[in-house]
């Protein structure tokens, strides 16, 4: 083995270790070496998405998108062990996605039974007085569109092969399958049904303390080693950039639109550049961070 190979292996390991667990090796061997037929093959859209490393990016963006739901933040906020624990949760996202996306449709049908049976028991009260439920379908629905949505854009700025127009509602079509699995309805499967259903939530939509603080652990207060402290800031920053106009004041995020469309993105494209370089060929295994379609 050169001494390129050997740094790319220990860097891709080491990586993969951080995403996937201590577990993550066998997890792997388990989902893509089963025998048994398969949801998607390696030329869907949904496996080219989630196999990039431009997952990264969007996993950082869905998360901070996603908590602008007061009732869904207050969920994550009160039951899940995300400050506590953020790489389990990592750990159990990667896999759920990878199960869903990769695995045998045995495997994958399982996941998400497994998944809507935590949600039945995640129950409460938000901080504004309003009862929530994670199995509540609406709730779902705003998680799944945050999260396509933000897959989909990193991918088409950061992604190693774009979707062109009908794989980019191939995606959208094709990730219904696990929303409408896990409770969700009236499930968007074009890019254009996705932007119209986004913008339908913009009325619910607001920055809650829970949101804020969220926001300052994931960009600011993250538990990573101090040598990858710098690495990270840059992929946080790429992510921030990304996030809609109307959502950074909401969360407290900054808006510097010059030095985003020149500086930032050109770190972004070397960033995650320099992660696929290290991960090799094949997937990725999930995403970058934690959503609440995870269990908890």
């Amino acid at each position: 083995m050169n001494p390129f190979s050997s740094v790319q292996q220990r860097v891709g390991e080491m990586i993969f270790e951080r995403v996937a667990g201590e577990e993550g090796p066998a997890r792997r061997d388990r989902i893509h070496l089963s025998t048994g037929p398969r949801r998607y093959g390696p030329d869907s859209a949904i496996y080219r998405v989630h196999s990039d490393a431009s997952m990264f990016i969007g996993g950082m963006r869905a998360l901070l998108l996603q908590s602008l739901h007061p009732l869904a933040m207050a969920a994550v906020d009160q039951h899940s062990g995300y400050r506590g624990d953020p790489w389990g949760r990592l750990q159990r996202t990667s896999t759920f996605l990878a199960e869903t996306t990769f695995g045998t449709i045995d495997d994958a049908d399982r996941a998400i039974r497994i998944v809507r049976a935590v949600h039945k028991r995640i129950t409460g009260t938000a901080p504004d007085g309003r009862p929530y439920a994670a199995s509540d379908p609406h709730l779902i629905r705003w998680v799944h569109v945050a999260e396509i949505d933000s897959f989909l854009r990193a991918h088409d700025r950061y992604g190693a092969e774009p979707l062109d127009a009908s794989g980019r509602d191939e995606y959208v079509r094709q990730t219904a399958f696990v929303a409408r699995g896990l409770g969700a309805v009236d499930v968007p499967e074009t890019t254009a049904q996705l932007d119209d259903v986004l913008a339908a939530y913009r009325s619910e939509l607001r920055g809650t303390a829970a949101a804020r603080r969220t926001a300052r652990f994931i960009l600011l207060n993250p538990p990573i080693p101090l040598p990858v402290r710098p690495a990270y800031g840059v992929l946080s920053s790429v992510a921030v950039s990304m996030m809609p106009w109307w959502s950074r004041f909401p969360l407290r995020l900054p808006y510097l639109p010059v030095t985003e469309a020149t500086a930032v993105r050109g770190s972004g494209i070397a960033m995650t550049s320099a992660i696929r370089w290290a991960l090799g060929p094949g997937p990725t295994c999930g995403a970058a961070l934690e959503t609440t379609e995870s269990p908890s």
